[in-house]
């Protein structure tokens, strides 16, 4: 199966944590995952599938 390659903008509000919560519910296949947020963000952590990303 393909893997994908995945950026989420605005990882830290709301759509964007809906986004992370549809690619663990179905599994979505990703290789690599960026999550990127505006400046007043910076330095929040943000734990996903046993990994935490900030």
């Amino acid at each position: 199966m393909k893997k994908y390659r995945v950026a989420i903008l605005g990882a830290t509000g709301a759509v964007g944590q809906e986004f992370l919560n549809l690619i663990e519910e179905r599994k979505f296949p990703f290789a690599e995952l960026r999550l990127l947020a505006s400046s007043r963000s910076a330095g929040k952590k943000i734990a996903f599938m046993g990994r935490e990303y900030t």
